[in-house]
């Protein structure tokens, strides 16, 4: 593996207006004076966390997606973020991995936010999705997903673990961040991989205010980047498969932990 160099982009989002919040991506953009490997936005990223899905979903030809990828060209670095989608009648907060190609891969939200109702408008997700970057394993995640460990549980079979960084694009509120600001330490440390957190900052459209946090931790679970609290920020992160691989063979955990089946 190589060192990976990633960009947070902690936006304030436009109320279910796509081609407003994809010209404001295009003008932060502009700012990026380096490559990156890996660019990533917040959940909803075109529309806002809305369950209007009926008028704002799109497929996956649709604008946005068109977008990422043109963007992802142009940048020459992988852009990813969720979308609210439609497939077959079906709506999906679907996690688009776009790649510089054009081609892309998908999660598909697992765990639906029942306090805004989000199940009875999204389909649920089925599967995991683990994807690869530069000899990294990243494991796909969507904001509440972070509320149920077992999902994103790391393996250790063969001598190999399952995947190196977890990553989370979430609209997840202020009023709840001393949650989320412990359980992604607990999720780097239990699964001795990297951890990143993008979260949107701002007021939303139902007056929920969101103060970002978005973050980069290690696997010993030290924050080693960290975006300004309700700002809106572009964060520049490195993940160091040196600190990756010393840290794993100095704590051999994996090999102590239980295999389990998750059932779908």
């Amino acid at each position: 593996m190589q060192d990976l160099k990633v960009l947070l982009f902690q936006t304030d989002i436009i109320w279910e207006d796509v081609q407003k919040n994809l010209s404001m991506f295009d003008q932060k953009f502009i700012q990026i004076d380096e490559p990156s490997d890996l660019i990533l936005l917040p959940e909803m990223f075109s529309t806002g966390f809305t369950m209007n899905a009926e008028k704002f979903a799109e497929p996956e030809d649709g604008f946005a997606v068109s977008w990422m990828k043109q963007k992802a060209k142009e940048l020459n670095s992988i852009i990813a973020g969720s979308i609210l989608t439609e497939e077959n009648g079906k709506y999906f907060n679907r996690m688009f991995w776009v790649k510089p190609d054009g081609s892309y891969e998908c999660y598909n939200k697992r765990h639906l936010f029942s306090m805004a109702n989000e199940q009875q408008r999204i389909s649920q997700g089925k599967t995991k999705k683990i994807t690869s970057l530069n000899g990294w394993n990243f494991n796909l995640q969507i904001c509440y997903d972070l509320r149920f460990p077992v999902w994103s549980k790391n393996t250790f079979i063969e001598n190999k673990f399952e995947y190196d960084v977890m990553v989370y694009v979430a609209n997840w509120p202020e009023v709840r961040s001393n949650a989320y600001k412990a359980l992604l330490i607990a999720r780097a440390i239990e699964n001795q991989a990297y951890v990143i957190w993008v979260n949107r900052v701002g007021f939303d459209d139902n007056r929920i205010y969101h103060s970002g946090d978005s973050m980069v931790v290690d696997p010993s679970g030290k924050i080693v980047a960290q975006a300004a609290a309700g700002k809106e920020e572009i964060v520049q992160a490195a993940l160091s498969a040196q600190v990756l691989d010393e840290f794993r063979n100095k704590f051999r955990f994996g090999q102590d932990w239980d295999k389990f089946i998750i059932q779908i």
